[in-house]
């Protein structure tokens, strides 16, 4: 089988996103890495990092170690470690959506993106609400975030939601339609035969049999023997406070959180570092950083690459699986 093709976009000029991008160039990958960014900035955040980047144009030879394949995409405006500039936005925009189009093109088979700076993008005149949503608009595809590392997997029924608004926000049909999705990935795309699903419920002790809220009966409940009818292997609707326990996580291939800070913290201190943003539903495998532009930290050296790297690992493995069953 040959080498994964990987589409790899820097994000944020101005953050953590193109120094990461030169440290992952000085590794060799069981991937072929083409960045979508500024040659320019890329050559820069190395230099600024004591590193040595060649960028190749994207159809060159493998490239060894501190090189890297690159299709240009012009920043406007000159990068000031730290200090974003929302003239940049559009060049930050059209790096993800090219990358995008060059995947359902299938000229790529994955990927990889670093951090951005939406108030930096919106600041630019660009109405964004995230990169998830932007490649599941491309792809015209429902899709689901789930973040991971080496020990749990959470994907979440609702994503960036004031409190207030969650409980009105988890309905059957998204509920239903979020659970296929992940499902399907973790049969398709990580190659889980038949995959145990843990739900979360959504109010403390999972409503304790409706006295402390009812959406674990009206909503959950009924969705979950819905899809059991149908084979799925789901558990729950569980209380929050005990499902993430180290002998509960050794029966569950994917835990779904109601909500993003009930899964979420407990997956980010179990392993920061290694934790990555997944993207299921779409047609290709993308896979982020968890983590932001870190402005503090841009330029110093001091960023930690760990995240980027499991990225473009993770994303690898995937594009394999997807590759292989295509076969």
């Amino acid at each position: 089988m040959r080498r994964p093709r990987l589409a790899l976009v820097p994000g944020e000029p101005a953050g953590v996103g193109p120094e990461l991008c030169a440290r992952a160039a000085q590794r060799d990958w069981d991937a072929d890495l083409v960045a979508f960014a500024d040659r320019t900035t890329l050559v820069q955040a190395a230099q600024q990092i004591g590193l040595d980047l060649d960028c190749l144009p994207a159809d060159a030879p493998v490239a060894a170690p501190g090189r890297l394949r690159l299709i240009q995409v012009d920043d406007a405006a000159p990068i000031s470690p730290g200090n974003p500039d929302p003239r940049n936005a559009t060049a930050v925009v059209s790096a993800l959506s090219l990358a995008a189009d060059a995947c359902l093109r299938g000229e790529f088979d994955g990927i990889v993106t670093g951090p951005v700076h939406k108030a930096t993008i919106n600041a630019g005149g660009i109405a964004y609400t995230g990169t998830t949503e932007l490649l599941a608009e491309r792809a015209g595809r429902d899709v689901v975030m789930m973040l991971a590392n080496d020990i749990v997997r959470v994907a979440l029924a609702t994503t960036h939601l004031p409190l207030r608004d969650v409980a009105d926000a988890i309905t059957p049909t998204g509920l239903e339609r979020t659970l296929r999705i992940v499902h399907a990935a973790l049969r398709n795309d990580f190659g889980i035969a038949d995959p145990t699903i843990a739900v979360l419920g959504l109010n403390p002790h999972a409503g304790e049999s409706g006295h402390l809220g009812r959406e674990e009966i009206d909503v959950i409940e009924p969705v979950l023997e819905r899809l059991r009818s149908e084979g799925m292997r789901l558990v729950g609707p569980l209380p929050a406070d005990t499902a993430f326990l180290p002998t509960k996580l050794q029966g569950f291939d994917a835990m779904l959180a109601m909500y993003h800070d009930q899964g979420l913290p407990v997956l980010k201190y179990s392993g920061f570092e290694r934790a990555v943003n997944l993207t299921l539903g779409l047609p290709y495998p993308r896979v982020a950083v968890d983590h932001g532009t870190a402005f503090d930290l841009a330029g110093s050296g001091r960023a930690d690459p760990s995240s980027l790297f499991a990225a473009i690992d993770n994303c690898t493995r995937l594009a394999r699986q997807r590759m292989a069953r295509h076969a």
